[in-house]
């Protein structure tokens, strides 16, 4: 029998029949850019993999990847797999303390380091004695440089195969509790996916030539290394490309004109509050209701966001509002809701034109299936389901049912049509004082779509009600020193709270709005690397002002 086809064997005919076709673009700074066709990717990605095969590593050696997206990244990830090795990838905005964990709990014999912001203060956590290879990129070093190495090394030649039940990727967590967990892929798994992803991808923008996409949200987390890069591996018409900087991103996203666009809520929330601090959104809906006027108007809007040419636009990693899918819905995005986690690799639920509604997550994709609990709880069992965690076979007894669906930790509801909707963490609902339980996230939820926020986070546990902490968007919070402005919000925020209230049961509402003194961002705790709030690090920052917060009977509070 044929061994089936995985994904290095995508990646060899790509070189053969696409050679000299643009697959990645890098840039280097100063507006300029290096194009790498699928030939140049893999005549890097052999060298350094030939350099890899000599260091004499035992096979499925752990070799760590730090570093922001790059084209260097999946170049050194082909390497790697085709050395014989497993990848481990760490957020580039990781502090040095988890650095050290995962690079220890890996047991990693090498470490590519790349692009990065936070350099001096991530070093620390890197072993003075582990073998360490600098990418092109990366900030100023005394390692080894990714250059030196190809420019010696003769590449690796021919079909480098693995086989299907080697581990291809360890994926560490970024979990908002405790310490990351090694979430292990197989090669057969990672393969199925990528498939089954280039194969929606297709069903949904058509088969186009020339399907551009911009890499930028973190290649370490899940979805961009199942729905960009392994995609793209075995899809071969995909033209990524990478972002250079925050300061840049407009300009890389023009660039890019991407076809297909992947975004989480808070930044698509950060794009909404760019286009209203440019026209109010009384403007604004005035404008699309003027049939005359309403095309010109969206695609002025789509064409300043660099949105213009996305046939398909996603959003993903944590709930969005539904007003948010549906105000860019209106403005002609083809816009959707997926649903996945680590332990799938990205492959769980996705709206599909005929069935999805504002505030559900979609239907299971091909090869998925999914049930409800008796507690409520998710369970999935998909193509892309972990082999387990890491040197952690209890927890392996943990996640899985005995006949092997995975317990996601979310609760949620489906709907006739098979659309899930989910309704919180299993583990986030808490009880007030009065022995009611609350669930955050639909109430999160309903705070979100307010334009003046930007994240919010609803606690209260042994509390007489429930409150929410919000954080205000980034346009708003330089104007809170003008006196009457401030009033303003205060206003705006008391009527949110009215409003929320309005719409929930007795022991849900909640009793005040308290604004934080400081966003929450990935470098001061307060979310993790693919931006989920850290509930108990907040909740820890606050605790000695609850109680005075809950005294002072204020409906707004500033926190």
């Amino acid at each position: 029998m044929a061994k089936p086809k995985l994904i290095l064997d995508y990646v060899y005919d790509h070189e053969a029949k696409l050679a000299d076709r643009v697959y990645l673009t890098q840039p280097i700074g100063g507006g300029q850019v290096i194009d790498y066709t699928w030939r140049q990717t893999l005549d890097q990605a052999r060298r350094m993999a030939a350099h890899i095969k000599a260091q004499g590593l035992e096979p499925g050696a752990r070799i760590a990847l730090l570093s922001k997206n790059c084209a260097h990244f999946f170049m050194a990830e082909l390497a790697i797999w085709m050395a014989g090795c497993t990848t481990v990838a760490i957020f580039p905005t990781e502090t040095a303390e988890t650095i050290s964990y995962v690079l220890e709990h890996s047991g990693a014999s090498l470490l590519f380091v790349g692009k990065l912001d936070t350099w001096p203060a991530q070093k620390p956590g890197v072993p003075a004695t582990l073998p360490c290879i600098s990418f092109p990129l990366a900030p100023k070093n005394s390692y080894e440089q990714w250059d030196a190495i190809t420019g010696r090394t003769q590449p690796l030649t021919g079909r480098i195969t693995r086989d299907g039940k080697d581990i291809a990727i360890l994926l560490y967590t970024s979990g908002s509790t405790g310490t990351p967990k090694g979430v292990m892929h197989s090669f057969e798994r990672i393969t199925k996916v990528a498939e089954n992803i280039a194969k929606d991808v297709k069903s949904r923008i058509g088969d186009i030539e020339d399907n551009r996409i911009l890499s930028y949200l973190p290649l370490a987390h899940v979805f961009e290394r199942a729905w960009v890069e392994a995609m793209s591996m075995v899809d071969g018409k995909t033209h990524v490309f990478f972002s250079e900087s925050l300061d840049t991103f407009v300009a890389d996203l023009n660039r890019a004109r991407p076809t297909t666009f992947i975004s989480v809520p808070r930044l698509w929330l950060k794009f909404q509050q760019g286009v209203f601090a440019k026209m109010p959104p009384k403007k604004l809906n005035r404008l699309l209701s003027i049939p005359i006027l309403s095309g010109i108007v969206k695609r002025k809007v789509l064409k300043n966001l660099g949105l213009d040419q996305a046939l398909l636009a996603g959003s993903g990693s944590a709930p969005i509002p539904a007003e948010l899918i549906s105000w860019y819905q209106r403005l002609g995005l083809n816009m959707i809701e997926g649903y996945a986690m680590s332990e799938d690799f990205a492959y769980s639920h996705n709206s599909t034109p005929e069935i999805n509604a504002p505030g559900c997550v979609g239907v299971p994709l091909p090869g998925v299936e999914v049930r409800i609990s008796e507690e409520g709880e998710i369970l999935i069992k998909s193509p892309g389901q972990l082999v387990g965690y890491y040197k952690r076979p209890d927890l392996d007894a943990e996640v899985f049912t005995a006949d092997g669906f995975f317990r996601t930790g979310d609760r949620g509801e489906r709907r006739a049509d098979g659309l899930l909707k989910i309704t919180g963490r299993v583990k986030e609902i808490f009880k007030t004082s009065k022995g009611e339980y609350v669930a955050p996230a639909p109430i999160e939820n309903s705070l979100n779509a307010h334009p003046l926020i930007e994240m919010s986070m609803v606690s209260g546990l042994g509390q007489p009600a429930a409150y929410a902490m919000v954080v205000l968007g980034e346009d708003v919070r330089p104007k809170l020193k003008d006196a009457a402005f401030r009033k303003d919000v205060e206003n705006q925020l008391a009527q949110l709270l009215k409003d929320v209230n309005a719409g929930l049961i007795s022991h849900e509402k909640l009793q005040m709005i308290v604004v934080a003194q400081e966003p929450w961002t990935i470098e001061n705790g307060f979310l993790t690397p693919t931006m989920k709030i850290k509930r108990s690090r907040i909740e820890n920052e606050v605790s000695t002002r609850v109680e005075t917060w809950y005294s002072s009977n204020g409906k707004v509070q500033w926190g």
